[in-house]
């Protein structure tokens, strides 16, 4: 019989304190917004020794134990943390490296991805120099090899590469810089976790010098392995769909599925199974420790050597570890090898400990190995799982094998208690959760887990078996494609805040646990915030613009006490990403918006790049631009033209377009010159969408007589030095100007002439790379609120 272990018990009672420290601590210091300096967190770290010390000794009262426990713990971690991420950023690449073209000789480090306009991949750095000097750069570099890159053939795409490979390539490198928008993705976050200081391209322009493969290496071994993999499974599959689900089974290549499916995967709440997650090692492990206890026990020397079920644990722990760094070793898979590790320990132990203290425990050890993980919805979501399904296990175990209809009924209770208690926690970290979840996972979870991974797998030895992965993907895909095709597959609410996100998951976790149910009824009104919660909009009469930062291209939201409008939907990144998929979706779904109207000043693909993903998201809305007519956007949404004297007035606020002018749709040449110009105002503040347009257009403007006055401006073409003419200036006199462009973007935006301009005339000039998006309020039009400030962490960029 394993001892159970009781809190009181050798001074355990301690542990407790300890773990919930530890993540405490570690929660703490990731809200920094700057870093201090090392010595800050060696002090913190020896004072957490000496007040473990103090709570150790047996003297005193066992709360302040207790306390003087919990308060080193997280001393310690929250120093451990710091100490680590200056590390780090001592490793970072010198501003004076930024955008110059450098020769670098490195082996390539992970399978590289390959898409329709060329491939990404991560070099790790041997050498490096400039104008023939070695420089120091990042240990790895996440580089892009584009068709026509630096004056390349632009018919062509680059070469093929493979995981360790030496190379010597020509790159231009910048720090590492996302899109920083409210409830969006943060890559630089991403970025950091991966170990990542510098992105950039390779150059292989008539000034550079040729890109040149050295030869090949040892270096990377699973890397190479995976690659081969993954490329004859897409090789032996014709149909794409079933091709890109089994590669990422195999070897985790998220990216060999398409945004589509993606998208499906979503909205039948599946696609944590369509990517080595948490599930997928923790199901081979339990399958590699049957197999493994099966076969040691057919050995009475072997049982008699070490038990059967140690045997088992270890084999498990061991080949699922194998499997994870099979699939790439992503953070996910990380996390879930050492949670297992944890447990598996404990258990080899040989005693039953308390599920709290187990819960904690893989907690803590997780955050020791990787901090920034407490910053990821995967391990809220996976945690607050399993301390579910710890906390509402009956205990109650039978000798006698389980009949179907009994594992069935485990099997719904299970997925029930857990959608129950995740779906507040889903609602606060993606805005919308899947109405059909349980319904899909009740089928996808085995099939996924027990016949398609496996048969995936198998393929690895005998490659028939993938047609039959594929087929079995194929007959899933049908299911979820029927589910996904009911009009509330999904549902989405604006994005509460934490407070009424926090007792969204306490009222789940309520209505999950074994409580008597006039208990779990007080769950309900737990619930209610998050279902309810409304985003807060402007009063009657006043409005406010929220420029998203979208990299290179152009993306307002301009909101009223009851109507949106958006102005422009950023670029298109690449054939499976664009702004609208990336930013606006998710942060007009956070705000709980119905836009009434998309405004698409013109053509330029860093003004419509994202427009389809936004009128796929709101059928609702109507469409006004000045596309030319048979433009693809046209054919999904039948809009009007803009033509300046078009006016209307929504709750007290203003809309007139200003520009272009019925005649210029024959006369004007450049789809800049059409760019429809869009003044807001309420009476006291005004705003000036002006998109592309240049000096002509502004002379235009201003011989028409338009009333131009605006307190807000954004930027004319992003800051070309084709616009923004000193007579505009004057017309428009703002106070602020949004200038939307991309960190170190190719076209030098916005051109400092330009911004001498606006400086000689006293106006402050917020732009994107700076700022990330920005907030502007009719109520407050001398202030702009950004997101890089309100939200700065220590991994954020702040450029020069």
């Amino acid at each position: 019989m394993p001892n159970t272990m009781h809190p009181g018990e050798d001074g355990w009672g301690l542990l407790t304190p300890v773990l919930a420290g530890g993540v405490a601590g570690t929660a703490l210091q990731l809200q920094q917004a700057r870093l201090w300096s090392w010595p800050v967190y060696a002090a913190m770290a020896a004072a957490a020794l000496v007040l473990i010390g103090l709570s150790a000794t047996k003297k005193g009262a066992q709360g302040r134990r207790m306390g003087l426990a919990l308060v080193a713990a997280a001393l310690f971690m929250a120093g451990q943390c710091g100490w680590r991420a200056q590390v780090f950023a001592s490793q970072a690449l010198s501003p004076a490296l930024e955008g110059r073209d450098l020769r670098v000789q490195g082996v390539v480090a992970a399978m590289p991805q390959r898409s329709e306009i060329g491939l990404r991949f991560r070099l790790a750095v041997e050498a490096a120099s400039l104008d023939g000097q070695p420089v120091v750069l990042p240990p790895q570099l996440l580089l892009g090899w584009y068709a026509g890159q630096g004056g390349a053939d632009p018919s062509g795409l680059p070469t093929e590469l493979r995981a360790g490979e030496r190379w010597a390539l020509t790159v231009r490198l910048k720090a590492p810089h996302g899109n920083l928008n409210p409830w969006g993705f943060d890559y630089e976050l991403w970025l950091w976790e991966q170990g990542l200081q510098a992105t950039g391209y390779v150059r292989e322009g008539p000034r550079d010098a040729e890109p040149r493969r050295i030869g090949a290496s040892w270096w990377h071994p699973v890397e190479q392995a995976r690659q081969s993999v993954r490329d004859a499974i897409l090789a032996r599959l014709a149909n794409r769909q079933a091709a890109g689900t089994v590669a990422a089974l195999v070897t985790g290549d998220q990216a060999a599925i398409e945004r589509a499916d993606w998208d499906v995967f979503r909205a039948t709440g599946v696609a944590h199974l369509m990517s080595i997650s948490g599930l997928h090692i923790t199901m081979f492990a339990w399958a590699a420790a049957a197999l493994v206890g099966a076969v040691w026990r057919r050995s009475a020397r072997l049982c008699l050597w070490w038990p059967a079920p140690h045997a088992a644990l270890l084999g498990g722990l061991v080949l699922a570890a194998a499997y994870a760094l099979f699939s790439g070793w992503g953070v996910p898979s990380q996390r879930t090898v050492i949670m297992l590790a944890t447990v598996g320990l404990l258990r080899l132990g040989g005693r039953r400990w308390p599920w709290p203290v187990v819960w904690l425990l893989a907690c803590a050890v997780v955050l020791a190995w990787d901090p920034w993980a407490l910053m990821q919805p995967g391990f809220w979501l996976s945690f607050v799982a399993v301390g579910v399904l710890f906390a509402t296990d009956s205990g109650a175990r039978s000798d006698q094998p389980a009949r179907a209809t009994a594992r069935f009924h485990a099997l719904f209770r299970e997925q029930a208690v857990v959608t129950v208690a995740l779906t507040p926690l889903t609602l606060l970290l993606f805005g919308q959760v899947s109405v059909v979840g349980l319904v899909a996972n009740l089928l996808a979870i085995p099939w996924v887990t027990l016949v398609v991974t496996p048969l995936a797998l198998a393929g690895v030895a005998l490659p028939a078996l993938w047609d039959l992965a594929a087929l079995a993907v194929q007959g899933l895909a049908l299911w979820l494609g029927a589910l996904a095709a009911f009009p509330f597959a999904s549902v989405a609410v604006a994005a509460p805040p934490p407070w009424a996100g926090a007792a969204g998951v306490l009222g789940g976790v309520l209505l999950a646990m074994r409580l008597p149910w006039s208990l779990r009824a007080l769950g309900v009104p737990l619930l209610l915030p998050v279902l309810l919660w409304q985003s807060p909009r402007p009063a009657p009469g006043e409005f406010e613009l929220l420029a998203a930062d979208v990299g290179q291209g152009n993306a307002v939201i301009v909101r009223t006490a009851g109507h949106t409008l958006v102005y422009d939907t950023g670029p298109r990144y690449s054939r499976e990403a664009d702004a609208g998929h990336r930013v606006l979706v998710p942060l007009l779904r956070a705000l709980g918006e119905h836009v009434d109207l998309l405004l698409l000043s013109h053509r330029d693909s860093d003004h419509t790049g994202g427009a389809a993903a936004v009128l796929a998201m709101q059928p609702q809305a109507s469409l006004l631009s000045s596309l030319e007519a048979g433009h693809e956007l046209l054919a999904l949404r039948p809009g009007t033209r803009c033509v300046a004297g078009h006016q209307w007035e929504w709750d007290g606020v203003r809309f007139e377009l200003l520009h272009p002018q019925a005649g210029d749709y024959e006369a004007a040449r450049k789809p800049n010159a059409l760019s429809c110009v869009l003044r807001v105002a309420n009476g006291r503040q005004a705003a000036l969408l002006a998109g592309d347009i240049e000096q002509p257009q502004e002379e235009a403007l201003l011989a028409a007589g338009a009333l131009l006055r605006a307190d807000v401006l954004l930027v004319p073409h992003h800051g070309s030095k084709t616009s923004s003419s000193a007579r505009f200036l004057e017309a428009v006199q703002p106070v602020l100007a949004l200038a939307q462009a991309g960190y170190r973007n190719r076209f030098g935006h916005p051109h400092p002439l330009v911004l001498q301009r606006y400086e000689e005339r006293g106006i402050r000039v917020v732009d994107s790379p700076h700022c990330g998006a920005a907030l502007w309020r009719s109520l407050a039009p001398d202030t702009v609120e950004c997101q890089r400030e309100t939200a700065r962490r220590y991994w954020h960029h702040q450029g020069p």
